[in-house]
């Protein structure tokens, strides 16, 4: 299908929930109601929409990112009166985490119904399903009046767009329209489990840990999936295939801190014989001290090492600014897997395609 669109921007103040019907979102709804795909900002990234009750709607999403029709797309609605549009039963713990965590950044699988599009489930029986916390986000679902399928509002296999201009880079001229809110939040994707088995299994890491839903449910289960290159098929958005990844190739290194540095100190001297523009992926700590070696020709830091929700906010934008800058060759530190280091874990492997070293 030949892309040729002319994509609408449409910029939205993000106190959009104060304002009764505010142009650009009855606007961006109605592209929405007539099956184009539009992108918009939630609390975690911006998404791809499109009406998730329609296939034809819905293909024109996998058709704009390249995205392979076996991927399960996320479901978002606005409010709690669409859920039963979407799923056909909310098991009890499924709800407990729906009213501890909604709007937020948690997706919860579910038993889906038969008005869901059968592209959204890529042929499974369930459905993911979240309420996002962004003004913007409800506003324009709520106005759309149906639910809305939503991966992120990147090609296949790039870094997950947090601001508008990174949507444009990758799909202008792809999407219908774009609603520019400004830089979003959380950074990650939003958390996937999956509430139709007992005790739930976290299939995807994210904005919400499983410390923080084990008080409200009791045990969670993580999937083995989340490692890069598991055989078994995915039950969750963007746990197949390789994701998130910069241009450049990338690597990451672990370990006690002076062999990691050593390591990683050889890799671009390695790189740069062959004449590679190189770049190391820093944190606050580390910074000073490749900035002071000059070991590589692009440091650029992603957080702090003691701040975990500043480096997923910040990941996606830093991997693609080695893109702007050209990089051929990332190497990187790895980050605790406790709390929310485990989603920023689980993406930075993803973008390095498994490429992991420990020393």
């Amino acid at each position: 299908m030949e892309m040729n669109f002319v994509t609408k921007a449409w910029s939205v103040d993000n106190d959009v929930e104060n304002q009764h019907s505010c142009a650009q979102i009855v606007d961006a709804a109605r592209f929405l109601r007539e099956g184009a795909v539009v992108a918009f900002p939630t609390e975690t990234v911006y998404g791809l929409g499109a009406n998730a009750l329609s296939n034809e709607a819905v293909e024109k999403i996998f058709t704009a990112k390249g995205r392979p029709s076996d991927n399960p797309l996320i479901v978002h609605i606005g409010a709690w009166d669409q859920l039963s549009t979407v799923a056909s039963e909310v098991p009890e713990k499924g709800k407990k985490l729906m009213e501890a965590f909604w709007p937020g950044p948690l997706t919860v699988i579910l038993p889906k119904t038969d008005q869901v599009a059968s592209l959204v489930t890529a042929g499974l029986e369930s459905v993911g399903v979240r309420m996002p916390d962004h003004p913007i986000a409800l506003a324009l679902i709520k106005e759309a009046g149906v639910p809305i399928a939503a991966p992120s509002a990147n090609r296949s296999g790039r870094p997950s767009p947090t601001t508008a201009a990174h949507v444009l880079a990758d799909l202008d001229g792809r999407v219908a329209g774009v609603v520019d809110g400004g830089a979003t939040g959380v950074g990650v994707e939003s958390t996937v489990i999956d509430v139709t088995q007992d005790p739930p299994m976290i299939l995807r890491p994210g904005g919400i840990t499983r410390e923080q839903m084990e008080p409200v449910i009791g045990y969670v289960e993580l999937d083995p999936s989340f490692q890069v290159g598991a055989a078994e098929a995915p039950r969750s958005p963007g746990m197949k295939y390789t994701h998130y990844a910069p241009e450049g190739e990338m690597w990451l290194v672990s370990g006690e801190s002076e062999k990691v540095r050593a390591k990683m100190e050889d890799m671009l001297q390695q790189a740069k014989q062959h004449g590679q523009k190189t770049g190391v992926l820093a944190t606050e700590e580390t910074a000073p001290f490749w900035q002071s070696h000059a070991a590589a020709d692009v440091v650029l830091v992603v957080g702090s090492q003691a701040d975990l929700e500043m480096v997923a906010q910040q990941l996606y934008a830093v991997l693609r600014e080695f893109d702007d800058q050209e990089v051929q060759y990332i190497v990187g530190e790895t980050f605790p897997r406790n709390g929310l280091g485990m989603a920023v874990m689980n993406r930075l492997e993803k973008a390095a395609g498994g490429r992991v070293l420990s020393v």
